[in-house]
């Protein structure tokens, strides 16, 4: 996590008398802390992307280091009958697509997905309320199924929404191509040497490695490539963006 972060969260958890947050997802900060993430934003984007580099690569550790529980947070299975009887059908009928800028827009199934080539990476998850969990993630890059679909010219964020729904829209996130074509950006169907649990993402989620934990959208349905972040929800780029202020770029 970069020092600027580690330190807002160490103010964070002082200035609310060691509050913590009820989960990545369900984030609730002062008004305070929203306002000292985001002044950061511009400054922790500036110095992983230009001192780091653009591919710097997120730590990755050992089998060892694999936390004895990766918890659950945020929404655990989400409502509704349809997701059930995905649940229940063992994700046989789940489509992932991929459109908006794209040359050939994708509907891909789970087991399409799992035959694709697939990267393996231990990694942390860092959690805004200041919580952290290492796990083994595995799924296919990013990279290689936006070069399936071909981006068109003026693509330049993705939007990623989700079978969970927050009020009356979906959850949404979005990063930027930068992100998106990051070797170490994948769409996870696997945790820990398993099918990832339901309140993991199953079946599919976001890992963006570089970001903390409420930029990896879980039970993702479709990624649409844009020209705009104002082409969906508020414009900010999530739903905790749009509806509570947080930082778009939440680098660590």
């Amino acid at each position: 996590m970069s020092i600027t972060r580690r330190r807002l969260l160490g103010a964070m958890a002082a200035g609310s008398g060691g509050l913590l947050l009820s989960g990545c997802d369900k984030i609730n900060a002062l008004p305070s802390v929203r306002s000292a993430l985001k002044s950061a934003e511009g400054l922790t984007m500036r110095s992983q992307r230009i001192i780091a580099g653009r591919d710097a690569l997120a730590p990755e550790f050992t089998a060892a280091d694999l936390s004895p529980v990766f918890r659950s947070n945020g929404t655990f299975q989400p409502a509704g009958a349809a997701y059930e009887a995905h649940r229940l059908a063992g994700f046989a009928d789940w489509r992932l697509s991929i459109g908006g800028l794209v040359q050939r827009p994708l509907s891909l199934s789970m087991t399409q997905i799992r035959s694709l080539p697939a990267r393996t990476q231990i990694t942390r998850h860092d959690c805004v309320e200041g919580w952290s969990a290492i796990g083994q993630w595995t799924g296919v890059p990013l990279k290689l199924l936006l070069d399936m679909a071909g981006l068109r010219t003026g693509a330049r964020y993705l939007i990623f929404r989700c079978a969970d729904r927050y009020g009356a829209m979906p959850y949404y996130e979005s990063i930027d191509l930068i992100d998106a074509f990051h070797p170490q950006t994948i769409m996870a169907w696997g945790l820990n040497g398993a099918l990832l649990p339901v309140g993991n993402g199953a079946p599919i989620r976001l890992r963006v490695e570089r970001q903390l934990g409420y930029k990896h959208a879980k039970y993702v349905e479709h990624i649409h490539a844009v020209a705009s972040l104002s082409e969906y929800g508020l414009g900010k780029g999530g739903y905790w963006e749009d509806h509570h202020d947080y930082a778009w770029y939440a680098g660590i």
